[in-house]
């Protein structure tokens, strides 16, 4: 199997998102990357186990892509290994109406994984410069003091809006989360495939929703957002991985073996030691418990 390069899929420098692969060969049969992953989740979930007891670090794994792009699946593939006491996900939708109550990143913030955890966004706080600005009429239900029509939603309300985003991420950087930003970058012929599976299993029509074609009329646009998300904020605190996603096995290996791979470096992330006393009192802590009647 070939290996993975994590610089090879890190947005660090400005990208044409035409330019950025939906697919890639890995030289490896389904059958292998399925036990490939299996192996890189359990891995990951020693280091998870690790942090939680370092106490120190969380993990903040954000998730975006195009309808069926295989977001719910990776995750429930990549993170099986994992202990439920140690990961949270969140899966944004429609904004409640306590949501709207608030600044558009609060539902965010109060999510946030605490120390020792991993929290999984499944799309992001990224839907509030995606799908708000492809459809500006949203913002209206947010209510801004400096915001009454869609005309004064301007360049410079979405250039501040990131700069917020930038700044939310780097105050929670640094603080001890580690983020990863991953975009599964899906070809248009593949989500055509995806939603005509869809309707012709049953079992998967409940998937199905006639505003996923109206969505995907909007394909354009959608690209051209994403190519300005990842170049306003990918960073080295905080970067976006481009993940071809045309193959579902591949890109959750790829996922994976990126996280696997980042939080290795961390060599500070390591189970505590007992105390002095505690550990000098081991071989009569056990005689205690082989001698109970």
């Amino acid at each position: 199997m070939k290996a993975i390069k994590i610089e090879e899929f890190k947005i660090s420098s400005e990208i044409n998102i035409k330019n950025l692969p939906t697919h890639i060969d890995l030289g490896a049969s389904e059958k292998d990357l399925e036990k490939a992953l299996r192996k890189v989740s359990k891995e990951l979930a020693d280091i998870q186990n690790a942090m939680y007891a370092h106490g120190k670090y969380s993990v903040l794994f954000c998730i975006q892509g195009m309808d069926t792009a295989g977001k719910d699946s990776l995750i429930r593939e990549v993170f099986k290994e994992f202990n439920v006491r140690g990961i949270v996900a969140h899966s944004f939708k429609k904004p409640t109406e306590l949501e709207l109550k608030h600044d558009y990143l609060w539902r965010h913030y109060i999510a946030l994984p605490a120390r020792g955890k991993f929290g999984i966004f499944n799309r992001t706080h990224y839907e509030n410069v995606l799908v708000t600005r492809v459809h500006p009429h949203y913002l209206m239900y947010e209510n801004m003091p400096d915001i009454n029509s869609v005309n004064d939603v301007t360049d410079a309300f979405w250039d501040r809006r990131f700069k917020e985003i930038n700044n939310f991420e780097k105050h929670i950087a640094d603080n001890g989360t580690i983020i990863f930003k991953f975009f599964l970058n899906l070809s248009k012929d593949e989500q055509k495939n995806r939603l005509l599976r869809r309707l012709n299993k049953a079992n998967k029509q409940w998937k199905f929703s006639s505003d996923d074609l109206k969505e995907r009329k909007l394909w354009d646009k959608y690209q051209d957002c994403y190519e300005d998300l990842l170049n306003r904020s990918s960073k080295p605190h905080a970067p976006w991985f481009n993940i071809p996603a045309d193959d579902k096995p591949t890109a959750r290996y790829v996922v994976a073996k990126i996280l696997l791979d980042t939080l290795k470096t961390y060599t500070d992330i390591k189970e505590p030691e007992l105390p002095t006393k505690e550990k000098e009192n081991i071989d009569v802590y056990k005689q205690q418990l082989e001698n109970e009647n």
